[in-house]
């Protein structure tokens, strides 16, 4: 491995450590290569997914979408390479022989963080974490084991983004963003305005228990397949471990703009646990 190569390894690495422990821990159950390769694509969704929040303009953060769009494309080989993400993400992608199209996808789901539209429906919900934390999911997949999940495993996704969007409610409900599902706020009479204005509504309770549920049917659909799942997957799907105990604690009472986290120790937990046995991570 060459200087440049390891100091973007390194990079990756605290980017990924510091920014998502649980994808973190989940690396340290692959081997080297694979590992390094791992944290690569962690660091670059990390990149993406806080594109929204170091901007003003939508336009300025579509241009650095694009900016990554040609860098997977190979449009921008000398400057991806004085990237420490890119460069260590087109070196993943080489290796592993991933699809770039997922990489596209994803970006071009991200693009709807840069504005105010609302998420219309559960579909365009279901939509958006497919190629969000579906995408990263199935890239991680064919990294760990050279293949993709189950699909059932991939749609345990939206668990784990409606989750983020849960525990985001209060910082996008400031910025004006909706991502509970229009025909969902409309079923049980929740109001935007409300939400925007940080008022905590019995509808607004209604919505984010349908939410819940709709999560933990589909983790519980996972079920079977993470059982069935081959050892090498393990490091892909292990970021779901998790889920289940964040969706029990949102459970309890709290107040809806701020809702509860689970301790260090105890996702460390789930993580290892889930290890074991990845079916008890549904």
């Amino acid at each position: 491995m060459t200087s440049a190569a390891a100091d973007a390894e390194h990079y990756c690495e605290t980017l990924v450590r510091d920014a998502d422990r649980d994808r973190f821990l989940a690396t340290l159950f692959a081997p080297q290569p694979q590992r390094r390769h791992l944290l690569a694509l962690h660091a670059f969704d990390i990149e993406i997914a806080r594109i929204r929040y170091a901007v003003h303009e939508p336009m300025a953060g579509e241009i650095r979408l694009q900016w990554w769009r040609e860098a997977i494309g190979g449009e921008r080989n000398e400057e991806a390479a004085a990237n420490p993400v890119a460069a260590a993400l087109i070196d993943a992608i080489a290796v592993h022989a991933l699809p770039r199209q997922p990489f596209f996808d994803l970006i071009e789901a991200r693009s709807f963080d840069l504005y105010t539209d609302p998420m219309v429906s559960v579909a365009a919900l279901d939509g958006y974490a497919d190629k969000t934390d579906g995408g990263i999911l199935m890239l991680a997949a064919r990294i760990a084991a050279g293949a993709p999940p189950d699909p059932a495993i991939r749609r345990a996704a939206f668990a784990q983004t409606t989750v983020r969007i849960v525990q985001s409610l209060a910082r996008d409900a400031a910025r004006g963003q909706l991502y509970l599902p229009l025909d969902v706020m409309q079923q049980f009479g929740a109001a935007p305005e409300d939400l925007f204005a940080g008022k905590v509504t019995p509808e607004l309770e209604a919505v984010l228990a349908n939410l819940r549920l709709r999560a933990r049917d589909a983790l519980a659909a996972a079920r079977s397949a993470l059982g069935a799942m081959t050892p090498a997957m393990l490091p892909a799907v292990l970021p779901l471990a998790p889920v289940k105990p964040l969706l029990k604690a949102m459970e309890r009472a709290h107040p809806a703009f701020a809702p509860p986290d689970v301790s260090r120790w105890r996702r460390q937990w789930a993580i290892w646990r889930a290890s074991r046995d990845p079916a008890r991570m549904v």
